[in-house]
């Protein structure tokens, strides 16, 4: 090979690999940017992407005005949510003031652990603290701070969710109100990374599934967090705010509701006897437990089908790495990458038939 042809091609593998370098380094520089505002963005297009049918049935009776279905089904939303929330709230307030106000009075007593438990691992630490209180607390200083200070965390996790839920929302209405473009990005988008045939359907197994996961996973288990938790709050059950959530949590990561609202019914039926109040409560209370059984097949059976141990690490794999933020938005980008990854793995190239 000529001198000048070897030198012609390393100059052009030159400049390829310096252009190579310079997208890379601006897709970084981009990214880092853009990565506080990540999680909200992604929030505030799962937000989207769930509620369009929904703006697009509010602007068919608007007479076909984006602007103003949106901001109506922003408006709505948040009065909607704001409202129960922030019952809960309060209640969780009081039950965590309530909590430090009765460990800190001198009427507070642990009773003695029963003989037969003797021999447990902590049947020593809680005769202890039967007997010595302060004793024991001084002992366990370090554990009680350090768990104090991880319950505040989460409380202020919380606070800091919810006004940034209440973000991307706005945000989301934005994305509703130039909805017809989006998609036709979103296509665009798809289309350019598989092909022009595959393009639409890479576009809506993504918009399926965001809307299965976000109504049938997380959806129920924020509408079953409502149905209980407000209840709750009405009949002034001790730390009304902490059940709910966690009855929240059990839904996201596909628990039932029971273990939490069973304990609860007991509970009053123990503290209030069988009147009409508590048993009215009690139907009630097990009925909304049991409220995702009526609604999956409603809302989750429209979409996609995800298997449950995808949305269980995706809320917990989120929690872990995002807070409370994750816990919502991790089984939805999960849930995504699992279909891509499948829609992948079956489009294989078909074998060439035998010459003839």
């Amino acid at each position: 090979m000529p001198p000048f042809a070897y030198s012609n091609q390393a100059r052009d593998l030159l400049d390829v690999l310096i252009r190579a370098g310079l997208i890379v380094v601006l897709v970084l520089f981009c990214f880092e940017i853009f990565r506080p505002f990540l999680n909200l963005m992604l929030w505030s297009v799962i937000l989207a992407v769930t509620l369009y049918p929904l703006h697009r049935r509010v602007r068919a009776r608007l007479g076909g005005h984006d602007g103003w279905s949106a901001t109506l089904l922003v408006l709505v939303a948040v009065v909607v949510l704001l409202v129960p929330l922030t019952l809960l709230g309060a209640s969780l307030v009081e039950s965590v003031e309530k909590s430090v106000g009765l460990v800190r009075s001198s009427d507070f007593r642990v009773p003695p652990p029963a003989a037969s438990l003797a021999g447990w691992p902590l049947y020593d630490t809680w005769l202890q603290a039967s007997t010595d209180l302060t004793g024991a607390m001084q002992r366990f200083a370090p554990q009680i701070k350090a768990a104090l200070l991880l319950a505040l965390g989460s409380l202020a996790g919380l606070g800091i969710g919810l006004l940034i839920f209440i973000v991307a929302l706005i945000i989301a209405g934005i994305f509703m109100a130039y909805g017809e473009l989006g998609n036709r990005s979103a296509v665009d988008i798809a289309s350019r990374l598989s092909g022009p045939e595959k393009g639409p359907q890479i576009a809506q197994l993504c918009t399926a599934t965001i809307r299965a996961v976000a109504m049938g996973v997380v959806g129920i288990a924020f509408i079953q967090m409502l149905l209980v938790g407000v209840a709750l709050v009405i009949k002034g059950v001790p730390g009304a705010g902490l059940l709910a959530l966690a009855v929240l949590l059990l839904g996201i990561m596909q628990l039932p509701a029971t273990l939490i609202t069973i304990p609860v019914i007991i509970y009053v039926f123990s503290t209030e006897g069988f009147g009409t109040v508590p048993m009215m409560f009690a139907i009630y209370v097990f009925i909304a437990g049991l409220a995702d059984n009526v609604l999956k097949p409603l809302l989750l059976g429209r979409g996609v089908n995800v298997p449950m141990p995808v949305v269980l690490i995706g809320a917990l794999g989120g929690m872990v790495t995002n807070g409370v933020i994750g816990l919502f938005i991790g089984p939805v980008v999960l849930a995504v990458g699992y279909q891509l990854f499948w829609q992948w793995v079956r489009d294989q190239p078909q074998p060439a038939g035998p010459d003839h």
